[in-house]
């Protein structure tokens, strides 16, 4: 299929200030849309683009998505990507349950917490993209380790298809996705794809979403993946 019109668009993006989020708003920005960029702290390289940066951002925290409806409000929201995660690596006999609880809290609890509170703000039609991770899918596991990231996104993956199935009634679509193994700082710049790769392969996927195959989980080059 061809990319579908964003342009003019309202697109709000989390964890907006580097890696994938980073990458995915210059996305979008070069394709015309408006970006809302949600983050903990600005970075040089997004101060630089031309998205609406919104600074102070925790997405675990009640009072940061109160701030964030304040400041969008009057906005209606054609897509919303909850790209903000956090990954640490647990091993069987040394876990750490803080950072266990931790990567709940952002990677799967605050993407439910950012698209309720934003939900007055989803246009008909919208479209909500949870960024997760085939780490998340249970068949899929053939490595073990990884317990708190792997949970967690096998927890969002579970939100992800209930989010489909409520909001199907307003015609907002879900799309469940894995990136790829990206370059990033969370992995220690040793993926085999591009930050930008993997942006224009999600916002590919954006594009394709509709209300017959929402709550899909998909690899970012369009393979549908196993839960």
């Amino acid at each position: 299929m061809g990319a579908e019109s964003v342009s003019e668009k309202i697109v709000v993006i989390t964890g907006a200030n580097r890696g994938i989020g980073l990458a995915l708003v210059t996305e979008y920005l070069q394709r015309g849309a408006k970006v809302f960029a949600l983050c903990r702290k600005s970075t040089e390289a997004l101060s630089a683009t031309a998205a609406n940066v919104i600074e102070g951002v925790d997405v675990t925290a009640v009072q940061s998505l109160v701030m964030v409806q304040q400041r969008l409000q009057g906005l209606a929201i054609d897509i919303l990507i909850n790209n903000a995660g956090v990954l640490s690596s647990e091993s069987l006999g040394s876990i750490n349950y803080e950072d266990v609880l931790k990567q709940f809290e952002i990677n799967a609890i605050a993407p439910l917490r950012v698209t309720e509170a934003l939900l007055p703000q989803l246009k008909q039609g919208a479209k909500v993209a949870l960024v997760t991770s085939r780490m998340g899918s249970i068949s899929d596991n053939g490595s073990g380790g990884y317990y708190g990231y792997r949970m967690s996104k096998a927890a969002l993956n579970a939100a992800g298809m209930s989010l489909a199935r409520d909001l199907a009634s307003q015609d907002i679509a879900v799309a469940i996705l894995h990136p790829g193994f990206v370059q990033t700082d969370m992995v220690g710049n040793a993926g085999d794809i591009s930050a930008s790769t993997a942006a224009q392969r999600l916002s590919a996927r954006i594009d394709d979403l509709n209300l017959a195959n929402t709550g899909t989980f998909w690899h970012s080059s369009g393979e549908v993946l196993p839960w």
